[in-house]
């Protein structure tokens, strides 16, 4: 089928909740993407940062393969090997104690919350419930989450909202001062804040946030769903701010386009949840399992995530070598980028950048966005840069 047969059978038969680009994608390889009239992109987007190792990897399409022969899905009523060994797989990279496995980022994140809810209760009653989460932040859509967001522009249309949520300004201690008083349990921050704006947190004041929660025995998470798996150049991006959390949650890049979420505690946490008080049909579910297996065999290695800072900086140095002053600001960690841009204009860059053969993302109110697969080659970054300086220059 051609686009406009999709674009009209999509329109009457699919809620319309997204404002789609007008491409039909048919197929990916590598970091390339094509659509119905064969024309080439290469992909900055990663599907949100879901698709780490690009499109059709052999390794990943191998183990889906092999996987969905064996055991799709058995439920948390039995024992599974994939989910397991993924398990151990993290605990032993971070040193955390234990992982609990969930669907999406959303999903993890409302566990998340509700594992330092109940942390608090066990611990010091009911008096201690609130949790404070930063200006421009986005931890997902559900209605816990969604509040946990610091983001007004979300926070419409669905009241009444869950209570107990606070919001301190990033960066800012005295802010953070403010807010905390013997209500609070827990502290989640991402530490680059994607859907704001690509917007990093200082070191000092992550670590000074930390340091005073460990002192009153409140919780410390970290939404790693869009900065994790190696996205950053670490297999986590909380591992370069020298801080240890209680919890660390985590989806997108975990699968590498399989479905698969959850959050890792510490040792503190671990035995918060435990039998009926937390639960997720298909979380650990062995296809996804398996699919995450393969994601951390190749991007949880030293070398591996060292091309990923290295390929990260030689594509914010190539941007920031582009002799406009349209471009405002070049900012990020790894391969998580945002080119700052005028807000009024930027519909259009990204328009132009599409007609070159280039995807991107937004983000925030100016921020094209880029979360190029992982195994994207400096080659490609080339191209890239390329576009954005006949689009910009």
């Amino acid at each position: 089928m051609d686009l406009l047969s999709i674009k009209e059978m999509e329109s009457k038969y699919v809620m319309q909740t997204y404002s789609r680009e007008d491409v039909l994608l048919v197929k990916g390889q590598g970091c390339l993407l094509y659509d119905d009239q064969g024309n080439e992109y290469i992909d900055m987007t990663s599907g949100i940062g879901v698709n780490c190792l690009g499109h059709n990897h052999p390794k990943l399409v191998e183990a889906i393969q092999d996987q969905a022969q064996k055991l799709m899905h058995c439920s948390n009523i039995f024992y599974s090997e994939p989910m397991v060994l993924v398990a151990r797989e993290l605990v032993k990279a971070t040193g955390m104690s234990k992982m609990f496995f969930a669907n999406t980022g959303a999903e993890a994140n409302e566990g998340l919350i509700k594992l330092a809810r109940k942390y608090s209760q066990d611990h010091y009653g009911k008096g201690r419930y609130k949790i404070l989460s930063l200006v421009q932040s986005f931890h997902g859509r559900t209605m816990m989450t969604l509040t946990a967001t610091g983001q007004d522009k979300f926070h419409h249309d669905f009241d009444p909202f869950p209570e107990g949520f606070d919001y301190v300004k990033a960066n800012d201690i005295a802010s953070f001062l403010e807010k905390l008083d013997d209500s609070v349990c827990c502290v989640i921050m991402e530490m680059i804040q994607g859907e704001g704006g690509v917007l990093p947190l200082e070191k000092e004041f992550v670590q000074t946030v930390a340091k005073i929660c460990k002192e009153r025995d409140i919780l410390v998470a970290v939404d790693e769903v869009q900065t994790g798996i190696g996205r950053t150049g670490s297999l986590f991006c909380y591992q370069q701010y020298g801080i240890q959390p209680n919890i660390v949650s985590m989806a997108k890049g975990l699968g590498g386009g399989v479905v698969i979420g959850g959050f890792l505690a510490d040792k503190k946490c671990s035995e918060v949840l435990t039998p009926g008080t937390h639960g997720s049909t298909f979380g650990g579910n062995p296809l996804s399992a398996r699919a995450a297996q393969t994601v951390l065999s190749i991007v949880n290695r030293p070398e591996f995530l060292k091309e990923v800072k290295e390929k990260g900086d030689y594509l914010m140095d190539g941007l920031k070598n582009i002799a406009s002053s349209k471009i405002k600001e070049v900012r990020g960690m790894g391969l998580m980028v945002g080119v700052i841009v005028d807000p009024e204009q930027r519909t259009q860059y990204v328009h132009a950048l599409r007609h070159r053969g280039v995807l991107v993302l937004t983000a925030g109110k100016d921020a094209i966005r880029l979360l190029p697969p992982l195994i994207i080659t400096k080659e490609q970054i080339d191209k890239a840069v390329s576009s954005f300086q006949e689009v910009f220059e």
